[in-house]
């Protein structure tokens, strides 16, 4: 069993009333939903709330002489859901729709991040560790926020719905504003925000929650998906107890997941010393065997040329004043600009197959350089403006969390100066340098020149070749 797994048992154990044994001293939860409903009925009377008519009450049926287990009661409609409910509680414990005992479905206040106070936190997705923990507290004056924001206040529940499988989940531990893909939100009647977020990364919730996010590429969790969630409610104090309970196991957790790491990372170490091995041998013409028939790469290189004239006349590259030529005497390399010709052995690491050649990056890639956009410019819809931070997410994970975009019409001005297509090979330059990412045909995106190369290769060159030789050893050691 991972750590993950025995914490996800922990959880689902905690929802289900066996976590911690049940006190028959304890005010049963029918009791706090009454204060609940007395204190909303008031919040309604004084107008600081309105009135939801789909809000429902959840009961047994045995409690009112019916057949079915469990009733919901939406105004004078009675329906069974017996089928919905999803394991056993103990006596005590009510189910509960999200939305009748929290504040997530009730308008949000909004702001500009440009009208907001700069010394206020400011939120963002990139701040909080998949699983829920912040990992940073930024300033609004200390990043470049952009867009509509949503307040939230220091107790609030702060629920990711972008990507829910990743589980940002927390409490504000201050005021601020945040992300609209952060929805806050309170609970009623002194319920516990810890119990509610535990229960919120169960593996129940998880999978019902994923089950039906809307989007592809940029799931969502639905707010009528949020606020139909079936809650187990314990009483107020069993809350506690169970909350109380995981943060004493979570450090055992902890050590768990280390030993974990420790195993995982020794396993893997031999793995990845024979990575590097099969990368090195790959780029010393040692992988594979060479095949004769294969067309040498002079030819290859001498068609590049011919394509890089025809761009330069064309216009579309300009032409490379000190353009070089390698070439190979009796095993000796030597490299010729300007027609001027000197040995360059010491600089070459390794020898090469006959069929091979060297030659300088330069003269098979052309560095595309975007035009600069103005934050002024930036966005909250439109075309995706990857700066170096996303090009690394894309190049590890295959998506990014993204809130940055320019509009169509901007990206289309720009497109004439080179926009990536697919095959080039983007580079970050800032921050985690030489992570790289292979476009593909999908791909519709802008880049921050600053951050991020666009390489586009020349002689249809292989993209995968290109980013595994800035991969291997030699690349890497030089």
């Amino acid at each position: 069993m991972t750590a993950q797994q025995l914490k996800n048992s922990i959880l689902q154990m905690a929802v289900q009333g066996k976590l911690v044994p049940q006190d028959p001293n304890d005010e049963p939860a029918s009791v706090l939903l009454e204060r609940i409903k007395k204190e909303k009925q008031e919040l309604i009377k004084a107008g600081k709330i309105k009135k939801d008519s789909k809000s429902s009450e959840i009961f047994r049926g045995a409690s009112r002489n019916l057949p079915y287990t469990f009733c919901e009661q939406t105004g004078k409609e009675v329906r069974d859901i017996s089928d919905e409910i999803p394991f056993d509680i103990p006596e005590s414990w009510e189910w509960v729709r999200l939305g009748f005992i929290s504040t997530y479905n009730e308008p949000k206040q909004k702001i500009n991040a440009k009208d907001a106070d700069k010394s206020i936190w400011g939120l963002d997705l990139e701040d909080i560790e998949k699983g829920g923990r912040l990992i940073a507290k930024i300033k609004i004056g200390e990043r470049k926020a952009v867009g509509d924001k949503t307040v939230f206040k220091k107790g609030d529940i702060l629920y990711s719905k972008l990507r829910p499988y990743l589980l940002k989940i927390l409490i504000a531990t201050d005021n601020g504003i945040c992300t609209p893909e952060i929805v806050p939100f309170t609970v009623y009647g002194s319920i516990s925000s810890k119990y509610i977020i535990n229960y919120l990364k169960s593996p129940y919730v998880d999978s019902l929650v994923n089950g039906e996010t809307y989007g592809i590429k940029m799931p969502r969790a639905g707010t009528e998906t949020m606020i139909s969630l079936l809650v187990p409610l314990p009483p107020l104090a069993e809350q506690h107890r169970i909350v109380s309970k995981i943060e004493e196991l979570l450090p055992y957790i902890d050590k768990y997941e280390q030993a974990e790491t420790q195993l995982t990372t020794l396993n893997t170490t031999f793995p990845e010393a024979l990575k590097k091995s099969i990368l090195q041998e790959a780029v010393q013409g040692k992988l594979v065997p060479q095949d004769p028939n294969d067309e040498p790469a002079s030819v290859l290189l001498e068609r590049i040329r011919t394509e890089k004239k025809k761009l330069v006349k064309e216009g579309k590259i300009k032409k490379d004043k000190s353009e070089s030529v390698i070439v190979t005497r009796d095993k000796i390399p030597y490299e010729i600009i300007d027609g001027k010709e000197r040995c360059i052995a010491d600089e070459v690491p390794f020898e090469l197959p006959e069929s091979w050649c060297w030659c300088r990056l330069k003269s098979i890639i052309n560095a595309v350089s975007a035009r600069r956009v103005h934050q002024s410019d930036w966005k909250n819809s439109g075309i995706p403006f990857y700066r170096a931070r996303e090009i690394a997410k894309l190049a590890e994970n295959g998506y990014v969390d993204n809130e940055l975009f320019i509009s169509e019409e901007l990206f289309a001005e720009y497109a004439q100066s080179g926009v990536p297509k697919s095959g080039d090979l983007m580079v970050t330059a800032v921050g985690t340098l030489g992570k790289t990412y292979i476009v593909r045909d999908a791909d519709k995106f802008y880049y921050k020149d600053a951050s991020v190369i666009c390489f586009e290769n020349f002689g249809k060159l292989c993209s995968e070749y290109l980013r595994y030789l800035t991969r291997c050893t030699a690349t890497e050691t030089k």
